[in-house]
């Protein structure tokens, strides 16, 4: 609605989940993507990369009514052109439009320097770090699952979302660690310490534990 008043701009789609985001970034090529960081049950951060690439011309607006700066840092490095919070003004909002149509990043002046810092002092970044740095929390929750063997309906049971919720969980995980399957994702993380390894039983009468398949 605060949009739609402004005689400058047009809404051209409302997305209420991933899957509706990536069809409409991907029919309709917006010159401007407005991204809540809470996507229905979704991370919204984590289908950042997946918007740029459907809809590879949009700026992306990240939406949060998060204050912390962690949140604007990873919607920066996802590829965000700005950060606004939803406590913020009507005119900020369609100030901050303006100005990331317009090829400026908005954001606040704390999580800027602290970016700056973080790509001017660091002479090395590892590149494996760095996958691991973009998961999420939830992410880094399927992943400990998977580890110990749950399967996707297991996990969604455990975690208290959908299936279909999961099985895009481990499409994004697929995709930012670089892996192919269950088996590698497993392997890396016992080797990058994102689960930890099954304990081989002792003793008689104690069953044995293995490995997921």
């Amino acid at each position: 609605m605060l949009i739609d008043q402004n005689s400058t701009m047009t809404v051209i789609g409302v997305a209420g989940n991933r899957s509706e985001a990536l069809a409409l970034a991907a029919s309709e090529q917006p010159d401007i993507i407005i991204l809540d960081i809470l996507l229905g049950d979704e991370d919204g951060l984590a289908i950042l990369p997946e918007l740029r690439g459907v809809a590879k011309d949009a700026r992306v607006l990240v939406l949060t009514g998060l204050r912390g700066s962690e949140s604007q840092r990873r919607a920066m490095l996802a590829g965000a052109m700005g950060v606004v919070l939803k406590e913020h003004a009507t005119e900020v909002l369609i100030k901050a439009i303006r100005k990331v149509h317009q090829g400026e990043v908005w954001m606040d002046r704390l999580t800027m320097g602290s970016l700056l810092d973080e790509m001017t002092q660091a002479p090395e970044i590892d590149p494996e770090q760095t996958k691991i740095a973009s998961l999420t929390e939830r992410e880094r929750e399927v992943i400990a699952l998977i580890a110990e063997g749950l399967k996707n309906k297991q996990i969604g049971q455990r975690l208290f979302i959908s299936e279909t919720t999961v099985t895009h969980h481990l499409s994004s995980i697929f995709s930012k660690l670089d892996v192919s399957d269950r088996l590698e994702l497993v392997i890396y993380a016992f080797s990058r310490n994102l689960a930890k390894m099954p304990r081989k039983a002792t003793g008689r009468g104690n069953p044995s534990q293995s490995t997921p398949d």
